[in-house]
């Protein structure tokens, strides 16, 4: 009696489970069954508006930088420090004390005159190539709520975020690379996880993939003992056999063809990854640029260099993540700052340096900026607790008019008062730029056509654009 055995059957037998066969298999993709398109796919797709960027690079700083030491100066704060806010400006949730003025000095530059702080040299002499939006706010003080909004556009868990957008939206320019990468760092995730690159209910297709900036890029990338030729045909075409046979019994499943999609990506990435990420073949003045020479801005001037070699070669959207917290500043808060920006003004400002340079910035839009600003009154002796009613964030390349400030806080730095500029107005524009009309940019969910800003009024920052 012949038995025909199960894909299950017949993968548990080979031993080298799902993920050894399919690599093999899906190094040759022509040898899949016809007539089996994927539900999704990441190819490179027109953008239906105008774009001026190709690609995103978001250098987020979890915890939420204090704007008013950093990026929106306030002599009113140095007039009145050690005293009470006035009632117009007084904390609605009565959680922290009196005034507290910044500890360091802030200085023009640039052409524009743009202001930064003594903290962020660097990034300060690229000021003509940088707007700094001080108009934000977001909806909640909580750290997972404010960086639901920031990355998914709503204060609730479990939406996709931005770059999830972008690669459902776009795809990517290079089929053997994502087209959303994260790069967190190697010291550990930060808060929220991995739930900050989640394509939530989009397809798993587009979720972020995690690259490491230390040993190897990717685990389980390529298997551990090489098999002659002869013998990966065969389980190539073994399994592309059981892979079209399954499917046929299972069809629009979209996890299932996210999974198969997976492992013919990070079969292609084994010729591509390596390549890509080995910052081995960059100059030793590049190296020097970014920092890697100095233990400080080593980690964080890994991973933007690797951002670097990514956009150039056709990834999408790069997230670079610090472990933690890190500018969660509740106590000594100037030593924190501090301690922040000398891990990340040089690295930052290497990469726009490079991305110009190479003629990449015009075409890369850079972000820098957390999910809520600190507090102009103190919280205890010498902190400062979250704040969302007004912030900064900072935009540069990608089309956007560098060397301006746009809009305002009031006198203390404590609400957005000038041109006020909402999350959904930030995801706006950052689409815009890259030809994506954020209002029919959408996906049918439950029954409803769910996008990114949701149901609000956003709008494309005109002010902004080059």
């Amino acid at each position: 009696m012949n038995h025909s055995p199960s894909r299950r059957e017949v993968l548990a037998r080979l031993g080298g489970g799902f993920g050894g066969l399919a690599l093999s298999y899906l190094l040759a993709p022509a040898l899949r069954a016809e007539g089996e398109p994927a539900v999704h796919d990441v190819r490179t797709k027109s953008p239906p508006l105008p774009c001026k960027a190709r690609a995103v690079i978001q250098l987020f700083m979890h915890g939420g930088p204090s704007h008013v030491d950093l990026l929106d100066p306030k002599p009113m704060l140095e007039k009145y420090d050690g005293k009470a806010p006035p009632a117009e400006v007084a904390d609605d949730e009565k959680i922290t004390g009196n005034l507290l003025k910044s500890p360091y000095r802030f200085g023009k530059h640039g052409a524009s005159g743009l202001e930064f702080s003594e903290t962020l040299p660097l990034l300060a002499a690229h000021a003509d190539e940088i707007a700094v939006i001080r108009s934000m706010f977001t909806e909640h003080r909580n750290h997972e709520q404010a960086l639901w909004m920031m990355h998914t556009g709503l204060t609730v868990a479990g939406r996709p975020s931005l770059g999830a957008w972008a690669a459902y939206g776009l795809g990517t320019f290079n089929q053997n690379l994502p087209a959303y990468v994260v790069l967190p760092d190697p010291r550990g995730l930060p808060v929220d996880g991995i739930r900050n690159w989640s394509s939530g209910w989009l397809p798993p297709l587009f979720q972020g993939t995690a690259f490491r900036s230390e040993g190897v890029p990717v685990l389980n990338l390529k298997p551990k003992v090489a098999r002659p030729a002869a013998v990966e045909g065969g389980r190539l075409k073994l399994l592309a056999d059981l892979n079209a046979e399954h499917k046929t019994r299972h069809p629009d499943e979209l996890e299932l063809d996210a999974r198969i999609a997976s492992f013919e990506l990070a079969a292609r990435m084994q010729l591509a990854a390596t390549d890509a990420l080995d910052v081995n073949r960059e100059s030793p003045a590049i190296h020097r640029l970014y920092g890697l020479d100095k233990p400080v801005t080593r980690a964080y001037g890994l991973r933007c260099l690797m951002a670097r070699r990514l956009v150039e070669r056709g990834v999408r959207f790069v997230q670079i993540f610090m472990a933690g917290q890190p500018w969660d500043t509740h106590s000594n808060n100037a030593a924190g700052t501090r301690s922040c920006c000398e891990q990340t003004d040089q690295p930052a400002a290497a990469l726009l340096a490079d991305l110009k340079q190479r003629g990449l910035l015009d075409e890369t839009l850079v972000f820098w900026g957390g999910e809520f600003g600190r507090t102009p009154g103190a919280q205890g002796k010498d902190g400062r607790d979250h704040h969302p009613y007004g912030f900064s964030v900072m935009l540069a390349g990608g089309g956007i008019r560098g060397g301006q400030a746009y809009g305002a806080t009031d006198d203390f730095g404590y609400r957005a008062v000038t041109d006020r500029c909402c999350v959904a107005d930030l995801h706006a524009t950052m689409l815009h730029q890259l030809g994506l009309d954020f209002s029919k940019l959408t996906y049918r969910h439950n029954g409803r056509d769910e996008r990114l800003t949701d149901v609000r009024e956003a709008k494309v920052i005109q002010k902004l654009l080059g």
